[in-house]
């Protein structure tokens, strides 16, 4: 295989031109390296090295203008926003970096295509005032402020490229306008100077107008690498841009077009692997690498390329440990880095300005792998201690004083986490540095562990830096709202960059990084609609028509220039590996590339489609738990009886013996993570505290449909309540939350509607209990400790002289999980039979206090279920169709018949808890 770069150095040496005195351009500085690589391997003697540029560079210089970073960009253009807003209230500098980074890049637009500043902006101006209720004569003063802002776009740019260029800086767009008007005196100034532009495409009208200019003045040669399956092809959109060129270019009238290459349609190995999860497209990058690694000990010639950036962690981790040369073209995502979340968390708590700290942020901070090490006193573990005390005290918030008198000798790292930044930016940043100073003595005591934790820690204390010098220079920001945001601007253009040889070894690069360059084997991932190619995204104030209409690129542009560097990358490779997503998602949808079905339709290359199938091993020590009864675990058991068994904890027994043993034995809980969205079992609380409070009042009494009615009228005030109680700060005003919120208070509303329903019909309700708890002695001469059952009865009422033991339960239950043919598979199977098993201890621990001498039903409400009614438990008689609904006498005796034998089975020492395989 012959590389482009190598094809045109040998086509320029053929030619006899002298390449030290020519400026080589190329759409990246990445490609430059390889670049030089090929021209040293090339020569036959020394000479000196031609000037390489990236197109970015080139321009730059011709410009004379310095390239600002987007963040200061955003400072210097609400400079001017404040500048030309003579009206009072002025956006803040947060509100207003919402809506200027997309005119930013619209501005960036406008200029890189060179299209006339005052025909769009004024043509804008005037769509939205035709499209905006403008014709009407009593406009009100939203109206007028929004026709306003359209009015003063134009106003906006002059005056920000006014001040830009005078002090010398431009963004990308502006320095392409400004090249443009110096091209001319550039030319004369340099006579004597080629050009040879080499690998580009997709060229906007700045670029175009440059490239022209030169080449009409015989100052410049420009190398095209396209292939002749996708240039004939009018409908491949691998070539648009370039066809486009060749057409409209009046240099190509006169000259020909180097070149149309003709190497897509030989031989080549192409898979295509349909994998789940990010994790196993890396897991299956990882095996091709293996088994690359094995055919040829050198990867000098493969590239990992790379859809989504997300996946650069995971990949890496699943590089062979074989493999020694590698090179990473792309940086690390900043926000990637697990510091990033440390400093989120550090705003999050400081965005309010507030003393007293919410207990689980406080944990979070203090738990983060940067600052817990810092809690070492010795070999004492503070952390730990001050986590205890927290819990043990319940102290749902925290202040720093009380933080403080629980361990003093951590007074100063405290200090700088929860000292108060009074919402003042200057404080937060010089708190941050302090944290960052900190963090770095403490790692510099065992460097060579922390090479890679102090290269983070640098990464960030120059992003801070900078947001010191932005925050001096320009005094924009009031607050830390607005300080966040910045940072998280400034986070997510950040990259740890990887050092490593590049030119040697595995490269793993981004679709962007492998222009220019060819290699013999491929793997490229993420080929999934969304990803390659990105789709239809429209982050603009330019209309779709309007963009058409001044010839901007749009979606079909941008989906032309992916699939471009696509095929480019399969033009003269050898073997290629395509993998995507096959797991189906809420926004990417699993939905492989229209790229994939492409190559399908060409019919060029016969396609090996396959579905990786994770590869888990059959290991000899996964079989299940069994752990044996000594004298401590039953002494332990022993302790849990005396004190009672629940029903919830006998039927977890019967679900699974393990659970049992960890939750009931160990005492183990199950960590209290902070909930993200609220949990099945919160909104079961919820649902029980509401009628708790509703009907705990007419315990005792029967009640009316009317009382139940004016229920309905607190049910809003009294949800929220219960919520806040649970779910402490959690947000249940949006998203997931919301939803859910609405739906308890819909579960109570549909209810307390049935209740009334039911009692307009003429039926008697009495409560009898709310909440009720019980607890009675079981004897079981078999042991010689004593046994209690305990248990808490959600609802006991008298309807129509039938008394009722309700059991409410938030999920769905049907019928039949209330039903029982076989009293042996009470205590056998949980799925079917784990709701009488509970509803039966309610009913039996009642007759166990006081016997029964009226009619007795027990069962449930399901409230995802409330059309079922009351599900009553029920006796199928066996072979028969016959039901026995009341809880009789004999009921209950063959219901302690199975309570019994399980408790005994519980409480054996020979049965040992052996784990139940849970489907």
């Amino acid at each position: 295989m012959t590389t482009f770069i190598h094809d045109v150095l040998a086509d320029l040496n053929k030619k006899q031109v002298d390449i030290s005195n020519i400026t080589l351009i190329l759409p990246s500085k990445r490609a430059g390296v390889f670049l030089k690589h090929e021209l040293s391997t090339s020569l036959l003697q020394p000479i000196f090295s031609p000037t390489i540029l990236s197109i970015e560079e080139f321009v730059e210089e011709l410009s004379q203008l310095k390239a600002i970073s987007n963040t200061e960009l955003l400072f210097e253009f609400y400079e001017t926003y404040l500048q030309v807003h003579n009206t009072k209230n002025p956006d803040s500098f947060d509100t207003f970096s919402k809506w200027a980074q997309i005119l930013l890049q619209d501005f960036n637009e406008i200029d890189r295509y060179l299209i006339p500043q005052e025909k769009i902006f004024d043509y804008l101006s005037a769509i939205k005032e035709i499209n905006h209720w403008s014709v009407d004569t009593n406009q009100t003063d939203f109206i007028k402020n929004y026709l306003v802002f359209w009015k003063r776009l134009k106003i906006y740019y002059n005056q920000l490229t006014e001040n830009l260029v005078n002090k010398k800086k431009g963004y990308q767009g502006l320095i392409y306008r400004e090249a443009v008007e110096s091209i001319q005196n550039y030319i004369e100034a340099n006579p004597e100077k080629h050009h040879v532009f080499l690998g580009f495409n997709a060229l906007n009208k700045a670029e175009e107008t440059i490239i022209q200019e030169l080449l009409e003045n015989s100052h410049a040669d420009i190398y095209w690498d396209i292939d002749d399956a996708f240039f004939e092809n009018k409908n491949h959109d691998a070539s648009l841009f370039i066809r486009q060129h060749k057409k409209n270019w009046t240099y190509f009238e006169t000259n020909s077009m180097n070149w149309i290459a003709d190497n897509y349609t030989k031989p080549k190995d192409i898979s295509v692997i349909g994998v789940p999860k990010n994790v196993g497209q890396a897991k299956c990058i990882g095996n091709i690498l293996k088994k690359l690694h094995k055919e040829n000990n050198t990867l000098n010639n493969t590239a990992v390329v790379l859809g989504e950036e997300s996946l650069l962690l995971p990949v890496l981790n699943s590089i062979p440990e074989s493999i020694n040369a590698l090179n990473i073209t792309m940086g690390l995502p900043l926000k990637s880095i697990p510091l990033a979340t440390l400093f989120e968390q550090l705003f999050f708590i400081h965005k309010k300005e507030t003393n007293d700290f919410y207990y689980k942020d406080v944990i979070k901070l203090l738990s983060h792998q940067f600052i817990s090490p810092l809690l070492q006193s010795g070999t004492s573990n503070d952390l730990q201690k001050v986590v205890q005390i927290i819990e043990s005290n319940n102290l749902i918030y925290i202040s720093l004083t009380r933080l403080t008198a629980l361990a003093p000798q951590h007074e100063g790292l405290f200090l700088l986490l929860f000292g108060n930044w009074n919402n003042n930016p200057s404080i937060a940043l010089t708190s941050c540095q302090a944290l960052i100073l900190k963090i770095k003595t403490h790692l510099e005591q065992h460097k060579k562990e922390n090479i890679l934790a102090l290269e983070h820690l640098f990464k960030f204390n120059t992003l801070f830096n900078e947001l010191t010098l932005l925050d001096n220079q320009y005094k924009h920001l009031k607050d830390i709202t607005s300080l966040f945001s910045v940072y998280k601007e400034l986070l997510g253009s950040e990259t740890l960059d990887f050092k490593g040889e590049p030119l040697e070894g595995l490269q793993i690069m981004g679709m962007l990084e492998s222009r220019v360059l060819d290699f013999e084997t491929v793997i490229i991932s993420s080929v999934n609609e969304g990803i390659l190619p990105s789709g239809k995204s429209n982050n603009s104030f330019i209309p779709f028509d309007v963009k058409l209409e001044n010839k901007l690129p749009t979606y079909k542009e941008k989906d032309a220039v992916y699939t471009y560097h696509f095929y480019r990358l399969l033009q003269r490779a050898r073997r290629v590996f395509i993998i995507y997503n096959t797991e189906i998602d809420a926004l990417k949808g699993g939905e492989k590339s229209r790229f994939i079905t492409q190559l399908n339709l060409e019919n060029i290359h016969k396609i090996k489609h396959t579905i990786a199938v994770p590869d888990i091993a059959m290991d000899a020590n996964l079989n299940e738990i069994v752990i044996a009864k000594n004298d401590d675990v039953l002494n332990q058991i022993k302790t849990y009886a005396a004190r009672g068994f629940s029903p919830s904890a006998l039927t977890s027994y019967i679900r699974n013996p393990i659970d049992f043993y960890f939750q009931k034995v160990l005492k183990i809980k199950e960590h209290d993570d902070v909930e993200e969205t609220v949990a099945a079992n919160t909104l079961g609380t919820v649902i029980h505290n509401t009628l708790e409070d509703f009907y705990k009042p007419f315990e005792g009494q029967q009640i009316t449909w009317e009382q139940v009615a004016e229920m309905k009228l607190k049910i809003n005030a009294t949800v929220t309540k219960h919520f806040k109680d649970l779910y402490k700060e959690g947000d249940i005003t949006k998203g997931k939350n919301l939803i859910v919120f609405e739906i308890a208070k819909r579960y109570i509303s549909n209810f307390l509607d049935l209740e009334v329903a039911d009692l307009k019909d003429g039926n008697i309700l009495e409560i009898i209990a709310i909440e009720l708890n019980n607890t009675a002695e079981i004897q079981i001469p078999e042991l010689d400790f004593p046994v209690r059952i305990t248990g808490k009865v959600d609802r006991v009422d008298k309807r129509n002289g039938i008394i009722r033991i309700i059991d409410y339960k938030s999920g769905r239950v049907d019928p039949a999980k209330v039903q029982i043919t076989n009293w042996d598979d009470l205590t056998t199977d949980y799925d079917k039979y784990s709701k009488s098993f509970q509803v039966l201890t309610y009913a039996y621990l009642m007759h166990a206090k006081k016997p029964f001498t009226e009619p007795v039903e027990a069962g449930i409400i399901s409230f995802k279920n409330l059309s079922a009614g009351f599900l009553k438990f029920q006796k199928k008689q066996s072979g028969s169709r016959d039901k026995e609904a009341l809880i009789s006498n004999e009921i209950l005796a063959d219901y302690e018949v199975q309570l019994k034998q399980l408790i005994l089975e519980i409480c054996n020492q020979k049965v040992d808890f052996i784990e139940k395989k849970i489907s």
